[in-house]
């Protein structure tokens, strides 16, 4: 072995050249090794040679053994490699670790093993460069993921569990690094990474080991995503989360390798190339697996070049090369079409805060403030400490859950409490944290004052999170070996205003600590500015001594200080400390959370520790208490705290007197009318209104004048998002009722004074389609910006809509549609304006619409605009832009550009690769039917209920949809403490209470259900019904759908047919099907509030018949698992239910796993729907009335929901025959799940 210092002289230099290479031209690395030893045939003495003949277990595919027993082979592949046109060979040291080595008890041959495959690598590199004087050739030692994951749970009883720990694998990191660069190479590549988590144990391992060498070496970093079309890698963080969480490491490159080909790796490099700030390399596989071909993979060197070409000729390359199934042919065809190719150019990314969970959170100055949840904190929640006293780690999971669901974006976690173990409490909570994607998504901060528990959450987080805190109280050693660690972790850094004097109480103290800590870090270590963050102590005010009065102004100014003078530095603090001298007041204090939050956020603060459920509305927060807030926050008198302390003894929540609530009908008719608009009040409108008619004297003067100046500050609220949907829905209630009540007048002014119009849309739901609720919406805001809107309505033919449009005069047209067919009504109706030379905007919008369908689908075949319209908040700007001559001429250059692209974009990606049919259903759900009975249900046949009491069925309502209709987004029930939206979900939410109790004692709606069990079997993907258990006479065939898309080895290719026992099994199995519908009676009480001119009402009543609707079906389900057998025992609360905790699955025609609209004719006869329960068919196979649900039941264990994806043409024309239709008819109903371009 040289030196250690000629290895840090020979590293030094190879990495100056290899530097230099990367600017001048794109670099090459090899191909696979184990596809190469592969084709060697190698047999079981090769891997044991001499040496380990008699070694207890079996060699035979221990590669990197071979670097000791048949080193020449391995040399020899090194050279083929090099010789085809690769710089790089990367040594075959792919498993050289303890880690995995423990699976042939080679444990202690770990750093031997890696040493060899270092030196034969650099033989190999040697020996080339001797042929080809002048030449270089660099040796990059292979470090694999390992045989165990830090990061996700092995055991299935056990979340929490993990089968290995960070520091063992920095262990046997250590020890691999060390081994390599012993035997000779330039650098170190992390690759095929796909646990972030055992990455930044690798990387803390060789940062460890060049801090112990004294010199460094250049690392590459190549992950590996798993799943192709997916976005996200195995333990779910994108590819944006991902770079994140090891931004912190000094990487020559950053890439990806393995898993996919090229074609399935294609937008995850690009993604990457966009955000890394260093090289970006690539060494896809030959495709996806197939063990059929010589090399096991698709790919050959003249297929696979051209499509790494065109990512390096898009500029998104500086190093690459081939995994698995790759060949020196492979990199030698790469060479020639690459090597012309300019290297990809280095983005000068800006620094900014990056961290991650699963997901990306930047903090920059353009973010909005940054809300860290407090209450995963044993010191400052009650109910959560008491939970993990007593170990119940799962339901505190809740508690997180919760703090997510109400906005926090990153969650504070803290373990510190005398009677706990502190280190094993953090490391439970986040290993459970870890598994709960909902949760996991946000970043963790680390929160303790101890470091032991610090480390322990930095080596539980595969994200980039937070440490809070550390600071100077130690002195400086400590405090910069702390940062070190922390920035070696990869994790940002909270860091107290504190030091050896004590806490910095006042500005002056607060500045001197913060600016001598950020020198020592920035200039001293090289922490990075832009993760470090300052909290100056936010100290409680209002205590009574009068040293404390400043202390809130104090950390206002040192906020300000901080932001102007400490370059990159974010400032943070825990802000309800502000206010502990008001405790059991809450108005009091969320008055002055929110009032010391507005001056610090004006001064520069970006995120705070915050209890989202205790911060009022700063313009909400009454004027007489915020006067008596401010005076004390901001020591604006030396009397502020005695006053306050009076004042708030007068605001502890008592309600408001009738008098004060009616103060506003003191003002003048505008600003009554103004408020009326703003808070949605009717009950003066029509007062207020004559009033304002003899004082304007004209009708239109009143529309054109206060009317439409309050909708204008309603207009403005919504797009500052300060008020909400449900809220403008309820202005605009205000507004038709004022208009109402002018109509008469206007009637008689209209021939000499014409209503100014903004502007006229037309709206239908399309043929086949009966569901309204989101166009209803977007009609309501558009009306209540002063266009004119005709609603057609649901179910509307082609040829009825462009009528109308020219007889309405319309200015454009907007179609809706939630069922997949409607999708080619849209197209057809797309194809008739083109047809008839019609030139009129075309808006589309619905559930199932999208951008690229739209650009990709309907936009060609029609030669004028066509638009997709994402909500009702962005319906106003696309219509104002359209109306505006000179606005529509950029916003439509704009969309056509963004459509070509898409459509572009659409084109490259082409079809997927999917498996044959016969192979998918050779790769069928593998279920034991030997050792599994049947349950039998209680009878067989269909039963009827009409009607169903309403009110049995509001325990079993999902509120999260309700309040998703209203573009209010967040789940129930925490979206009512939402610090955006919680005051008017709320306010929503207590309405939807009214109007529901409206609908059951008024008896509006009716609800009827029919349901029933067949015997039944499964016949390849076919489900066989029998007319009864003698299962001589098959009733009905119900044929289903097989996943064909390619999926890594030991997933399997579902079908529904797979839930049910074969006929050949001897087993006596069953099915189950059901219609349920609330939507009687719901069309004509719509109706009397849309008479009203009630849109709120209108919408309100839909929203919850849809509401009750899925309600029934959860209901029922409930029901049939007891009828069932299988379900006797339940004991599900309504949260189990909405999260599926119970056995057996009831999939709907037209969803994922049955996207088949035309099944549900088969339940009609079956059951009798429509006679049953008065629901029927459109020609689409929509349901009406719209709030109706159906489908069919499976009781096995194994059975779950799935999306089929795309299906080729051998299943498609397979069951076209098995259905008995055409294929062409067939193929029509499946569009959108066929696997076209």
């Amino acid at each position: 072995m040289d030196s250690l210092s000629a290895i840090q002289a020979r590293i030094q230099h190879q990495e100056q050249s290899l530097r230099a290479k990367l600017k001048e031209r794109i670099v090459f690395l090899d191909g696979a090794m184990g596809t190469m030893i592969q084709m060697r045939k190698l047999e079981e003495s090769d891997f044991r040679g001499e040496r380990f003949a008699d070694w207890s277990k079996d060699l035979k595919g221990n590669n990197d053994l071979l670097n000791l027993t048949r080193p020449e082979v391995i040399r020899d592949i090194h050279l083929a490699y090099l010789e085809a046109g690769a710089d790089i060979i990367e040594t075959n040291t792919f498993n050289a670790q303890a880690v995995s080595l423990a699976d042939y008890d080679m444990v202690s041959l770990a750093a031997e093993l890696a040493e060899a495959g270092g030196r034969v690598a650099r033989e190999a590199a040697d020996a080339y460069m001797e042929r080809h004087p002048g030449a270089n050739a660099w040796v990059a030692g292979a470090i694999g993921p390992t045989t165990k994951t830090a990061s996700v749970a092995t055991d299935n009883h056990n979340p929490a569990a993990r089968d290995i720990t960070y520091a063992e694998l920095v262990e046997a990191y250590y020890e691999q690094a060390k081994g390599l660069i012993e035997g000779g190479v330039d650098l170190l590549i992390v690759e095929t990474i796909f646990d972030t988590l055992n990455s930044k144990a690798a990387f803390f391992a060789i940062e460890k080991l060049m801090e112990d060498l004294g010199f460094s070496i250049p690392v590459m970093a190549s992950v590996t995503f798993i799943q192709a079309g997916s976005d996200r890698g195995m333990t779910g963080q994108t590819v944006e989360a991902f770079w994140n969480s090891i931004s912190h490491v000094p990487l020559l490159s950053v890439g990806m390798n393995c898993a996919l080909g090229p074609e399935e790796m294609r937008p995850l490099i690009e993604e990457l190339a966009r955000l890394a700030p260093v090289a970006v390399s690539v060494y896809p596989n030959a495709g996806l697996p197939d063990p059929l071909l010589p090399t096991g993979f698709p790919e050959t060197p003249v297929s696979f070049a051209p499509k790494i070409k065109d990512w390096a000729e898009s500029g998104w390359l500086n190093l690459v090369g081939g995994c698995c199934g790759t060949t020196p042919d492979h990199i030698q065809a790469l060479r020639q079409a690459i090597e012309p190719v300019s290297p990809r150019s280095i983005p000068a990314i800006e620094p900014r805060m990056r961290l991650s969970g699963l997901d990306a959170l930047t903090v920059s100055r353009a973010s909005n403030f940054v809300n860290i949840g407090e209450r995963t904190n044993v010191a400052g929640s009650p109910r959560f400490a008491k939970l993990i006293r007593e170990e119940a780690f799962e339901e505190a999971l809740s508690v997180a859950r919760q703090q997510v669901e109400n906005g926090a974006q990153i969650i504070d976690v803290n373990m510190d409490e005398g009677m706990l173990d502190s280190e094993a409490c953090m490391r439970t909570f986040l290993n459970l944290v870890a598994a709960e994607s909902d949760i996991a998504r946000v970043p963790i901060m680390i929160d303790s004052s101890k470091w032991s528990v610090l480390e322990a959450g930095l080596q539980c987080v595969q994200g980039k999170g937070v440490v809070n805190s550390i600071s100077l109280k130690e002195g400086e050693e400590a405090f910069l070996e702390q940062a070190r660690l922390v920035r070696r972790y990869g994790a940002a850094v909270v860091v107290m205003a504190f030091d050896e004097k004590g806490q910095a109480d006042s500005l002056e103290r607060k500045i001197e600590v913060c600016e001598r800590s950020y020198r020592l870090l920035t200039e001293q270590i090289g922490f990075p500015a832009e993760d470090i963050i300052f909290d100056p102590n936010v100290l409680t005010v209002a205590t009574g001594m009068e040293e404390h009065n400043d202390f809130a102004v104090a950390f206002i100014e040192a906020t300000r200080w901080i932001k102007e003078n400490l370059p990159g530095a974010k400032v943070s603090g825990g802000i309800s400390n502000i206010s502990f001298s008001f405790r059991g007041n809450n108005p009091v204090r969320e008055a002055m959370h929110a009032a010391f939050l507005y001056h610090a956020v004006k001064a520069g603060l970006d995120m705070g520790i915050v209890n989202a459920g205790q911060l009022a509305i700063y313009e909400e927060i009454p004027k007489d208490l915020l006067e008596q807030v401010e005076d004390v926050l901001l020591n604006r008198r030396p009397d502020a705290t005695e006053r306050l302390i009076q004042f708030a003894q007068t605001v502890k929540g008592e309600k408001k007197t009738e008098a004060e609530k009616a103060k506003w009908r003191e003002g003048s008719v505008e600003e009554r009318l103004a408020h009326g608009l703003i808070k949605g009040l009717v009950d003066h409108i029509e007062a207020d209104t004559a009033e304002a008619l003899v004082q304007y004297e004209k009708p239109l003067a009143v529309i054109e004048g206060p009317l439409m100046d309050g909708m204008n500050i309603v207009g403005d609220l919504f797009g500052e998002g300060k008020m909400f949907l449900p809220q403008v829905v309820k202005s605009a209630r205000v507004m038709k009722k004022a208009v109402a009540y002018l109509l008469p007048y206007l009637e008689a002014e209209k021939a000499k004074s014409p209503q100014k119009e903004a502007g006229r849309v037309l709206m239908a739901t399309v043929k086949g389609d009966v569901h309204d609720i989101g166009k209803n919406i977007v009609g309501v805001v558009l009306s209540c910006n002063g266009y004119i809107v005709e609603d057609m309505g649901v179910m509307v033919p082609a040829d009825q809509i462009l009528q109308k449009a020219v007889e309405f005069g319309a200015d454009m047209v907007g179609l809706s549609g939630l069922i997949t067919p409607s999708l080619d009504e849209m197209v057809h109706v797309a194809k008739e304006m083109d047809r008839r030379g019609m030139d009129l905007p075309l808006l589309i919008g619905g559930a199932t619409t999208s951008k690229a369908h739209t650009a990709v689908k309907i936009a060609p075949h029609y030669s004028h605009p066509v638009l997709h319209v994402l909500d009702a908040s962005r319906a106003v700007t696309v219509v104002r832009d359209l109306m505006d001559a000179e606005r529509r001429k950029v916003y439509l250059s704009k969309v056509e550009e963004e459509q070509a692209s898409l459509r572009e974009a659409h084109e490259q990606r082409g079809t997927k690769k999917l498996l044959a049919l016969n192979e998918a259903r050779a790769n069928a759900t593998p279920i034991d039917w030997s050792h599994y009975t049947p349950p039998v249900p209680a009878f067989i046949g269909q039963r009827t209920l009409d009607p169903f009491p309403l009110k049995d069925l509001v325990d079993y309502i999902d509120w999260s949809p309700f309040f998703h209709a209203w573009e209010m987004r967040g789940r129930y029930p925490a979206i009512l403490e939402d610090t955006v939206v919680g005051a008017k979900a709320k306010e929503l939410f207590a309405d939807a209470q009214v109007h529901l109790r409206s609908m059951i004692d008024g008896e509006k709606l009716t609800a009827r259900a029919v349901y029933g069990f067949f015997p039944a079997a499964s016949r390849g993907d076919d489900i066989l019904i029998y007319k009864d258990d003698a299962r001589s006479e098959v009733l009905k065939t119900l044929p289903t759908l097989r996943q064909q898309i390619l999926k890594p080895s030991g997933q399997h290719h579902h079908a529904l047919a797979d839930y049910v026992a074969p006929e050949d099994s001897g087993l006596k199995d069953y099915v189950g099907f059901f219609a349920v519908t609330t939507g009687h009676g719901c069309d004509e009480w719509a109706a009397t509030f849309e008479a009203d001119h009630d849109d709120y009402g209108s919408i309100m009543t839909k929203a919850l018949a849809d509401r009750l609707a899925e309600a029934f079906a959860e209901c029922l389900h409930q029901t049939a698992r007891k009828e069932w057998q299988y379900g006797r025992d339940e004991s599900l609360n309504n949260e189990d239910l909405i999260r599926e905790r119970y056995r057996g699955i009831r999939p709907a025609p037209g969803y994922p796993a049955c996207p088949d609209h035309t099944q549900k004719p088969m339940i009609w006869d079956l059951l009798d729907v429509e006679a049953q329960t008065g629901i029927r068919l459109t020609e689409s196979c929509a349901m009406w009335p719209a709030a109706s649900v159906s489908g069919v039941y499976f009781s096995h264990p194994e059975a779950k929901y799935f999306s089929v994806g795309k299906l080729g043409n051998d299943q498609v024309e397979d069951y076209a025959q098995r259905k008995g239709q055409t294929v062409e008819s067939t193929r029509q109903w499946l569009a959108p799940w066929l696997n076209e371009s």
